[in-house]
């Protein structure tokens, strides 16, 4: 199942505190829901896990995160893939984008990934609805803790 998500958010925060915010494995791992570890493997990588719920399915996922196309301040590309053992797997990219603002900062994010496995059977729009909300709740934690670190 192939499954496309679009979105922005502003940030009343500078371009390059938002930038340092998305490159910091810590910062990311407060924000990312049902993150249980988030570890440096590289330069541009990392290893993760993981716990979601969508619908009635439960599961842990395990996999790596690239960075690549960087453009320091403005943004970059994220590939991955997580594999969530019966439940399914999940592999796929997003491109982010960061433009300055009255606000502060303006994060464009456009995400495109494939998903198979029990998580695919469970229907387009209930897979959709989660990630979409699981997006916005990151989103809402990250520009949370990167005001209150700016402030700091």
């Amino acid at each position: 199942m192939a499954l496309e998500l679009t979105g922005s958010y502003e940030l009343p925060v500078p371009r390059e505190a938002v930038w340092e915010a998305l490159n910091d494995p810590e910062m990311l791992k407060r924000c990312i829901p049902g993150c249980e570890e988030l570890e440096k493997t590289s330069d541009n990588g990392f290893r993760a896990s993981a716990v979601a719920k969508i619908g009635p399915v439960k599961a842990r996922f395990k996999g790596s995160v690239e960075l690549t196309d960087l453009d320091p301040p403005a943004g970059y590309r994220i590939a991955g893939q997580g594999d969530g053992g019966i439940a399914g797997f999940a592999k796929g990219g997003a491109v982010v984008k960061l433009e300055p603002s009255e606000a502060g900062t303006t994060l464009h994010y456009s995400v495109d990934a494939q998903i198979g496995g029990k998580l695919a059977q469970l229907g387009q729009r209930l897979v959709a609805g989660t990630a979409k909300k699981l997006a916005d709740q990151f989103f809402e934690a990250f520009a949370k803790a990167v005001t209150e670190k700016a402030a700091a």
